[in-house]
């Protein structure tokens, strides 16, 4: 499923469209279309702009548009794919089908070279706004500090999980990374977010950044050392005690009840 890893990979990928003048805007799925956006807006606002910049924070790539243009924001959802020229950044999702179907394609600009930049979704979980409101989002997890952490989670009694995933708390970590990331901490998932001593936060604050530079080196969000033991049976690779299945903030996952407090 794309989370930031993967989204940070589909913003490379889109690099290659910037500087390129938009042509045409194919959005055949109203439905994907969120915030009151429709095709022919779509349209009125893209058709003869050139694509300037390629952020992302957290899971939202955001696509930059020459002079007084509007920003095209992009959430892929579990199975959104970002397609550039017919080249794909992620070929593997995980619970999500990689069949190359057109049919899924539930938006498309198309370049006045020749060439295209496609949202590819199965599932139609993604969606396409035009202009996101990005200060409802949290500071990015990659590159989060210490400080901006630490407001993230003061005064919190949700679980710590819960927590790290409010987007707009602090940007970018699903599922996957969560568990992975205080798997590494050695934290519960269950913990007040707000009760963390000064070391325990500041570990937390290491292996957030680690985690996700090292996910990022080794291919994805399903790359983690825990992802091949998240299930039952499954054991702890740090200390081989059986792992725990717990359900936190409505959110399946694993820990280790050994090492994790």
């Amino acid at each position: 499923m794309p989370e930031l890893a993967e989204v940070e990979k589909y913003r490379l990928l889109a690099e290659r469209a910037l500087g390129r003048g938009i042509a045409e805007v194919l959005a055949p799925d109203a439905w994907y279309l969120k915030r009151g956006l429709t095709a022919r807006a779509a349209r009125a606002a893209l058709v003869g702009r050139r694509l300037t910049g390629a952020r992302r924070i957290g899971k939202q790539l955001l696509l930059d548009t020459d002079g007084d243009g509007p920003v095209l924001g992009l959430h892929f959802g579990m199975a959104g794919r970002l397609l550039v020229d017919g080249a794909a950044a992620i070929t593997d999702l995980w619970w999500a089908s990689n069949r190359e179907l057109d049919k899924w394609d539930r938006f498309v600009l198309r370049f006045a070279d020749g060439g295209d930049l496609r949202m590819r979704d199965s599932r139609r979980l993604g969606a396409v706004t035009i202009d996101p409101d990005e200060s409802r989002l949290g500071p990015d997890a990659l590159t989060v500090t210490l400080g901006e952490l630490r407001r993230a989670l003061a005064g919190s009694r949700a679980p710590l999980k819960a927590r790290l995933m409010d987007q707009s708390r602090l940007a970018g970590i699903g599922n996957l990374a969560a568990d992975e990331i205080l798997w590494r901490a050695g934290l519960d998932p269950a913990r007040s977010a707000g009760a963390l001593t000064t070391a325990e936060l500041r570990r937390l604050h290491r292996h957030v950044r680690g985690t996700f530079e090292d996910l990022l080196d080794r291919g994805g969000s399903h790359t983690g050392e825990l992802m091949a033991e998240r299930r039952p049976g499954g054991v702890c690779p740090k200390d081989g005690a059986l792992l725990v299945r717990h359900t936190t903030g409505g959110r399946t996952g694993w820990l280790c009840p050994f090492h994790q407090h």
